[in-house]
């Protein structure tokens, strides 16, 4: 096993004792303001603990509401909060499975351009064969540095 792949499985275990409900679930109007709210804050409260002034606080809001706040502002914000900014991207799937995926698209690709060639030789190559060569290339695209890009890996 390679280093990359203890990371990816590392990593996946760390992202499985995370629930999904609870990282998409942002407040409507963003956490600064329900966080505010909750605390019982005011927008110019915040703003002094911030050395901003309310209306900026409001463009905070606003911005973190559209997905448009910088993450030293919302690092800020949440000092001010008293809360501690978790930053993390979930993977929709685990990242061995990812992998795993597009090591499979990439040998298929791979085995098909060959069976094209192949056949314009009349060199057919059976089914389960070209299955079994999609198999043997997925396990050695695994950890291959090119995985994801345009050109398929040697």
């Amino acid at each position: 096993m390679t280093d990359r792949t203890a990371d990816r499985r590392q990593l996946d275990k760390r992202f499985a004792s995370m629930r999904r409900a609870e990282m998409d679930a942002r407040p409507h109007r963003g956490w600064i303001r329900a966080v505010r709210d909750a605390l019982g804050m005011s927008a110019a409260e915040l703003g002094r603990r911030m050395n901003v002034g309310q209306s900026a606080v409001a463009e905070m809001e606003r911005s973190e509401a559209s997905d448009s706040i910088r993450l030293n502002t919302l690092r800020r914000a949440a000092v001010a909060l008293e809360c501690d900014l978790v930053y993390v991207l979930v993977p929709k799937t685990s990242l061995e499975g990812s992998v795993r995926a597009q090591a499979r698209r990439r040998a298929s690709a791979h085995i098909r351009n060959i069976a094209q060639h192949s056949q314009l030789e009349n060199q057919a190559v059976a089914p389960e064969e070209s299955d079994a060569q999609i198999e043997d290339l997925v396990r050695a695209f695994v950890d291959h540095r090119g995985l994801w890009s345009a050109d398929t890996p040697e």
